[in-house]
């Protein structure tokens, strides 16, 4: 375990994790900010890209577990993402539809907004966020960032506006 909240834990993605990462990342609503659903094979690399962060930096998205029923939920974490010409400390996260609009991606934010500041001495962190995904933003500010700039990401032959909101320690 990396992180607890007060009704979740956070932990290492494994290769166990394949069929919960599934119901995330497969759920076409889910992933309307990343143009869509992924495949079987877009799954698998995304839980590599996160077992291969671990190793490099020691964080990632991380497994976002409910404690009341031991399930994977979603995911939520710290990862170095490209913001122009710079490479930025982000938080992330995304979650399963059921759980969605409970406070959970706020929790979870939190914690790991506090993980940055303390474990990794990070003087500030940021969320990239699509401009059309308004819960997202609503997330990031309750996690006390605000909006600095933006930037227009290619992705899937789309071009894509999004935002970073930032909070300093």
């Amino acid at each position: 375990m990396i992180l607890e909240t007060k009704r979740l834990y956070l932990r290492e993605m494994n290769p166990s994790d394949f069929n919960s990462l599934c119901r995330i990342l497969q759920d076409e609503k889910a992933m309307y900010a990343y143009e869509g659903a992924f495949s079987d094979q877009e799954v698998q690399e995304w839980l590599d890209r996160q077992i291969y962060r671990y190793q490099k930096w020691n964080f990632g998205l991380w497994a976002a577990v409910l404690k009341e029923t031991d399930k994977m939920i979603g995911q939520c974490g710290l990862t170095m993402q490209q913001w122009k010409d710079q490479e930025v400390l982000e938080i992330g996260y995304l979650f399963e539809r059921s759980h969605w609009h409970q406070g959970y991606a706020t929790e979870a934010a939190k914690a790991c907004k506090q993980y940055a500041f303390e474990k990794l001495n990070a003087s500030e962190v940021c969320s990239i966020i699509r401009d059309s995904n308004t819960a997202s933003q609503n997330v990031a500010m309750r996690n006390g960032m605000v909006m600095k700039d933006q930037w227009i990401k290619h992705y899937k032959g789309v071009d894509m506006p999004h935002y970073r909101y930032v909070v300093y320690r």
